[in-house]
């Protein structure tokens, strides 16, 4: 039996089947796996018996895409939220979002709700200059006013969506608009520090339409390019990718385009967006500090579990390894021969 992961909840894993919804606990060997067990996961079920809405979830079956924050596996696409304003824009946080979607083979929609507040025409103006040539699929919208909510629920046809964005950007009120019903909590921007609060929890995987799933995930602040070599970073900005097509290679294969001779991307500032280039280089001095923790500092881990005649079992830790016959009766001869 297979089914998939709408929801984890205090080590219990709510499957969705063909015909039913169990609540599962997963087998011991699962726990030690490397890669965690998210939600979005295809899992094969173990049912405790023939009348039960319980079982147990037996083997994770591969996955067609994942991404790490949030945490979610086998979407179809990504609706990145931001608010025009209250909170005020991030662009740096909204591009930290589009390089993950671009490292991880996503093809993004920017959603930029509360479209219904005074004085957003140059904000918007600016948006549209920023991410229109570079392809990006843009929609505005109004959780409040109804604006764009229709092309908001097209865009979700017949697909499993991420919604991913800082808190108090109006991701539940989206959601609440096009499926009212669900009534998602929601809360106000703290006029103390115009930031959001956190009203999602945990992420689940919500039916709002026929064939038509949304991915409600906590807000997010941390993204950091802890994971990438410098060099990489270039590859997920498509402005940078542009310009070496247009103008060719720079001079040095591992240039950075800081500051270096015969760099094509310093040569070209003027096609690339102020606010752009300034989120490049906070994400290349993050790439900095994790090459300099891996040339200095190593990374090894140990497996928590072991192939045995094809099956994949569970290590038994040493402290909790029941000592062997043999090994016990050394034990007792030595203790036997030195009391002699």
């Amino acid at each position: 039996m297979q089914g998939q992961i709408f929801k984890i909840h205090s080590d219990f894993y709510y499957i969705h089947t063909p015909d039913n919804v169990y609540e599962c606990k997963i087998r011991d060997v699962l726990k030690k796996r490397k890669d965690s067990i998210v939600v979005g996961d295809f899992v094969e079920l173990e049912q405790i018996n023939e009348n039960s809405k319980q079982a147990f979830v037996s083997k994770v079956l591969p996955r067609k895409t994942y991404i790490p924050r949030p945490k979610v596996a086998n979407i179809d696409q990504i609706v990145i939220v931001s608010a025009i304003k209250e909170p005020d824009l991030d662009f740096e946080q909204l591009n930290r979002y589009l390089c993950f979607c671009e490292y991880y083979k996503l093809t993004p929609v920017l959603c930029f709700n509360k479209n219904d507040l005074e004085g957003e025409e140059e904000i918007i103006a600016q948006i549209k200059k920023i991410y229109e040539p570079l392809k990006y699929k843009i929609l505005f919208t109004s959780a409040l006013e109804g604006n764009g909510i229709d092309e908001f629920k097209k865009l979700l046809k017949n697909k499993i969506t991420v919604l991913c964005g800082s808190s108090g950007v109006g991701k539940s009120s989206l959601i609440n608009a096009i499926c009212p019903g669900l009534q998602l909590k929601t809360k106000q921007v703290s006029q103390k520090s115009e930031r959001g609060t956190h009203t999602t929890r945990h992420c689940e995987i919500i039916s709002v339409a026929k064939n038509s799933q949304i991915v409600d995930t906590p807000g997010f602040s941390q993204l950091k390019f802890d994971f990438l070599m410098p060099a990489e970073v270039g590859l997920l900005f498509r402005e940078i990718i542009n310009i070496q097509k247009k103008y060719g290679a720079c001079k040095f294969s591992d240039c950075i385009h800081e500051h270096e001779t015969g760099c094509r991307i310093t040569e070209h500032f003027d096609l690339i967006d102020e606010t752009r280039y300034k989120s490049y280089l906070q994400f290349i001095k993050e790439a900095k500090e994790y090459k300099k923790q891996i040339t200095y500092g190593g990374k090894k881990t140990e497996t928590r579990s072991k192939i045995v005649h094809n099956k994949e079992i569970t290590k038994i830790s040493s402290k909790k390894r029941q000592i062997s016959r043999r090994k016990s009766n050394q034990s007792i001869h030595k203790e036997t021969t030195e009391d002699a």
